[in-house]
């Protein structure tokens, strides 16, 4: 049972594994059938396929590359037409097609030669071809230009000045002849053809130098000048007349109409162009010739304006300056004209801004003409002089009253004082010169420069506030330039002219005497910025006194050396026995004496009175000085020496005196000679010294008076004794006089 059992499994299992084995043998045959099959796809379809990529590769290659031939065929092709088109329209004057065929023929050259690893010879020859086109249409264009625009200028010798412009012409062509016709304006037709090439700035530039140098700057320059026009059949002649000018500067209003009817013929015949085609589908705006030669000229053509003509048409007195509204309403109607022919655009241009500021400039110009022309007075000579006296006044003009309410009408009295009015006033009065300035001479220069002063205060009284002030510190630095200027320009014969250092002194001092008052003279008329105190020149008083002493005593102090210089050479006034001893010593007093007299006559009528007389006398007194301390350091003296000594003294004590000529009246200076003990110091003491050489021992005992006399007040013990050992014997009538002198 169990055999028949697996018998049964056996058989039942046998089949199926029959199946099995059969499906394992197709199992192998398919796989061996696809291997055979990928073998297959590996070894020859994809070959095939390789194959088939790089034919489709290259051939989109060649696609591309004849792609690219036929564009640069067509671009070749494109050249040569626009060339062709060119030469065409070249030969019938056609330029602005001619210029934009050339412009089309570079844009086609242009892409050509962009086209990397394409470079064909021929760009080169082609290169250079529209080189060639290009210069030769230029060349024609330029020759057409010389026909429009024609200008007979002077010789290059002869191109500066008056003369030469009178000669210079523009001739502006405005119809062609009947064989040189072509459509449209030649003139529009030249320019818009140079616009395209590029050039018409090169040569607009030109044209526009010439008409600054040759036209515009000449009747800016030269009021003369009158601009002529002369219409012509085939065109019109521009020209200038001379007439005799009325004036040295053309007024502004003049040389605006002359400027605007040269535009206005530019306009009509020349500059009305539009320079650019408009470009197809848009709506820019055309450039017009007139704007495009403004952008170049207008800059350099409006500085000459305002530095030629605007700056000479400020006035130089504010009473002119409502005048002046004029010349601003001339100058918006000349921008205004130039830019409705399109040479100007945009806002108001330097030229307006600069006259509409007319009070800026009316201030700066003031306040320059002022300085320039106080520098030149500080630089002309010192020595012609004219007299101040007490009497002496700045010529002003009559200023007005201060306003109702001032101080100074509330001050007057309205009404005369009532007899039965007590009068506590003192009797006595001040004198009306009691601060005024002596008599003296100054500078005519000086005078000048005070009124200088005075007249621009006045005037500052009368303009607006800025320039008010403007002018007044343009006073103040005039004051100041002359404390700087006038010692170092003329520093040399200040030092080496005693008369000049006397003339600069009083200059000075007459400066810092109207300084003084100088700017309360104006504080009612003065703005209120000013009126606080700032409006006045007291503060330079004291620099203009110390800057004329300085200088004055410089001078006494060479005076001085050269005075014991001279006493130097005395020889001490020692043993004037000797006769060449004695004529050394009486040359130096001759010469001391000369030197003083010649200081009396070129300080004559210069200096002030008092200080003439303490001038000299200091000098005198430094003479007599010196003589004194040689004699009394002497320690023998003879006789004969004493004799001899009280001679050189009578000569000093005669004529010293004769030195103070303070006036050029000789009989009026014997006051002054009367006086000199009260201007020379030692002048009582050279008196006693002269006595002592003379006197005896008793007298001079007397003189000395226990200490009480008039030799001790000039004396001291030890310099009286001195003089009696030098004078006397030792014996005992000397010692008995020495135990006096105590």
């Amino acid at each position: 049972e169990v055999c028949n059992m697996i018998n049964k499994k056996y058989n039942e299992f046998l089949p199926s594994m029959q199946s099995a084995e059969d499906l394992v043998s197709q199992v192998d045959g398919l796989s061996s059938n696809i291997d055979l099959l990928k073998a297959g796809i590996e070894n020859e379809v994809q070959r095939d396929l390789n194959v088939a990529v790089a034919e489709f590769t290259e051939l989109k290659q060649q696609l591309e590359r004849d792609t690219l031939v036929l564009s640069v065929l067509k671009k070749l092709q494109e050249f040569d037409t626009a060339i062709k088109e060119y030469n065409t329209a070249l030969l019938e004057k056609k330029y602005v097609i001619a210029a934009q065929q050339l412009e089309k023929a570079r844009s086609n050259l242009k892409t050509l030669e962009s086209r990397r690893g394409f470079e064909l010879k021929i760009l080169k020859a082609l290169g250079t071809e529209l080189t060639v086109q290009t210069q030769n249409m230029l060349y024609h264009l330029g020759e057409e230009w010389q026909k429009l625009a024609v200008w007979k200028l002077p010789p290059s010798k002869e191109s500066g000045g008056l003369e030469a412009v009178r000669h210079s012409e523009l001739h502006l062509r405005t119809v062609l002849s009947k064989e040189e016709e072509v459509t449209g304006p030649p003139v529009a037709a030249v320019l818009q053809a140079l616009a395209v090439l590029g050039e018409l700035h090169t040569k607009l530039k030109s044209f526009g130098q010439l008409l600054l140098k040759y036209i515009l700057k000449p009747l800016i320059l030269y009021p003369s000048l009158q601009p002529v026009t002369e219409e012509q059949p085939d065109g019109f002649i521009l020209r200038f007349n001379s007439e005799e000018p009325s004036l040295d500067h053309s007024s502004p209003v003049e040389v605006f109409d002359k400027i605007k009817l040269i535009f206005e013929v530019l306009h009509r015949y020349l500059l009305n162009v539009p320079l650019e085609q408009p470009v197809e589908d848009t709506k820019e705006r055309r450039v017009v010739l007139a704007e495009l030669l403004g952008d170049m000229i207008w800059e350099e053509l409006s500085d000459c304006l305002i530095q030629n003509c605007l700056v000479n048409s400020i006035p130089t007195n504010s009473s002119k300056l409502g005048q002046y509204i004029e010349v601003i309403k001339s100058t918006e109607e000349f921008e205004k004209a130039l830019k409705d022919k399109q040479f100007l655009k945009g806002d108001t241009t330097n030229l307006l801004k600069y006259a509409r500021n007319v009070n800026s400039h009316f201030a700066n110009k003031k306040c320059q003409d002022v300085i320039v022309a106080a520098r030149n007075l500080m630089t002309s000579e010192i020595h012609n002089t004219v007299k101040i006296t007490p009497n002496s006044c700045i010529a002003l003009p009559r200023l007005p009253h201060p306003g109702a309410g001032d101080l100074l009408e509330a001050q007057k009295p309205s009404e005369p004082l009532h007899h039965d009015r007590v009068n506590l006033e003192q009797e006595t009065h001040l004198s009306r010169y009691t601060f005024a300035l002596p008599t003296c001479r100054i500078s005519s220069a000086v005078e000048k420069l005070m009124e200088l002063a005075y007249q621009t205060l006045s005037e500052a009284t009368t303009s607006t506030d800025q320039c008010c002030i403007q002018l007044f510190y343009s006073v103040r630095n005039i004051f100041q330039l002359f404390y700087d200027v006038v010692p170092t320009y003329h520093r040399s014969n200040l030092q080496k002219l005693p008369q000049l250092a006397a003339i600069h002194h009083n200059n000075c001092m007459y400066i810092a005497h109207h300084l003084l008052t100088l700017g309360h003279q104006f504080r009612y008329r003065l703005t209120n910025i000013l009126c606080d105190g700032a409006a006045t020149f007291v503060d330079l008083v004291p620099g203009f006194r110390r800057l004329g002493m300085e200088c004055f005593l410089a001078q006494m102090r060479v005076q001085k050396g050269e005075i014991l210089e001279r006493l130097s050479s005395a020889r001490n006034f020692s043993n004037m026995d000797d006769e060449e001893n004695y004529c050394a010593a009486n040359k130096a007093i001759r010469q001391v004496l000369h030197q003083l007299k010649r200081l009396g006559k070129v300080w004559q009528d210069v200096l002030p009175l008092n200080v003439y007389c303490k001038a000299m006398g200091t000098l005198l007194n430094t003479a007599l000085s010196e003589i004194i301390t040689r004699i009394a350091a002497l320690e023998d003296i003879s006789a004969e020496d004493a004799d001899r000594l009280y001679c050189l003294c009578r000569t000093m004590v005669e004529e010293g005196p004769q030195v103070f000529t303070p006036l050029p009246e000789d009989d009026q200076n014997k006051k002054y000679q009367e006086e000199v003990p009260v201007y020379v110091q030692k002048w009582m003491t050279f008196k006693e010294l002269m006595i002592i050489l003379q006197a005896n021992l008793q007298e001079i005992v007397d003189q000395w008076a226990d200490g009480k006399g008039p030799l001790a007040a000039e004396f001291s013990a030890a310099e009286v004794k001195s003089l009696i050992r030098a004078l006397f014997q030792n014996t005992e009538r000397r010692a008995a006089a020495l135990a006096k002198i105590k």
